[in-house]
């Protein structure tokens, strides 16, 4: 049995035109194409389509699912990294559910929630998890890089904050620019300035940084909440940046 493409698009609630671009770019072929040029899809497809979208919605670029779908990268890690995260978050919105619900209790006269409770569920520990997945890219030399970041930032994390605010918003204003445009790469060469504050990256590892901004789903889901195109300005943008001035 196979499927149109116009069907397949019902059956996964997308675009004919989001099948025709992984098509395309390699990333889904039609299992034939009829002599009118017609795709047509078995089951084979449907299944890497559906391997395609959950790699997607856990937050990764097209590039890194085509590895993974094409059995270059390690599937089974990349999924249980990605079935952990889900798993935390899953228990942390549980949590916050019921500081919510006991909130609500409170307010209407009901039992009275400690301090502690007030603050359950909110994600204290997102910068442990930046942390553990860089040691993990680049080693232990990373957990060096981290202390000294943290001693050299002690006492100014606003100000860093602020800085990285403003670096943002340029980006943002600067999205549908080329990632190699003057103008974008003056953003990305401050960038690597407010990142030396704090560690000093070689290519690799600043290439490696832009990278995990869109394959990390904490740092994509901050920077989807802007603009979906962000991560990847910025990732591809710090890959020309690294090529060419470090």
């Amino acid at each position: 049995m196979s499927w149109s493409t116009a069907e397949v698009a019902r059956l996964a609630g997308i675009s004919s035109r989001t099948l025709r671009h992984y098509d395309d770019i390699g990333l889904l072929r039609p299992a034939r194409v009829s002599s009118g040029g017609l795709r047509h899809y078995e089951r084979e497809q449907l299944l890497r389509l559906q391997q395609i979208m959950l790699l997607r919605e856990l937050g990764m670029n097209l590039e890194t699912i085509g590895a993974v779908v094409s059995g270059e990268a390690d599937r089974v890690g990349q999924l249980r990294r990605h079935h952990r995260w889900l798993i935390e978050e899953r228990d942390r919105f549980d949590r916050l559910a019921d500081t919510v619900e006991a909130t609500i209790t409170q307010l209407e006269g009901g039992t009275e929630m400690s301090t502690e409770q007030l603050f359950e569920g909110f994600d204290a520990d997102r910068q442990a998890r930046y942390e553990a997945e860089l040691i993990e890219r680049y080693g232990e030399g990373a957990a060096t890089a981290i202390a000294d970041s943290k001693h050299r930032t002690a006492g100014n994390r606003a100000g860093l904050q602020q800085e990285w605010a403003g670096i943002e918003d340029r980006l943002v204003a600067l999205l549908g620019a080329a990632p190699e445009s003057a103008e974008v790469q003056a953003v990305i060469a401050d960038h690597y300035r407010w990142i030396s504050k704090h560690w000093t990256p070689d290519r690799e590892s600043y290439t490696g940084l832009g990278q995990l901004y869109v394959d990390s789903p904490d740092f994509r889901a901050r920077f989807d909440a802007r603009d979906p195109r962000l991560a990847p300005l910025l990732r591809d943008a710090i890959a020309v940046y690294a090529q060419a001035s470090l």
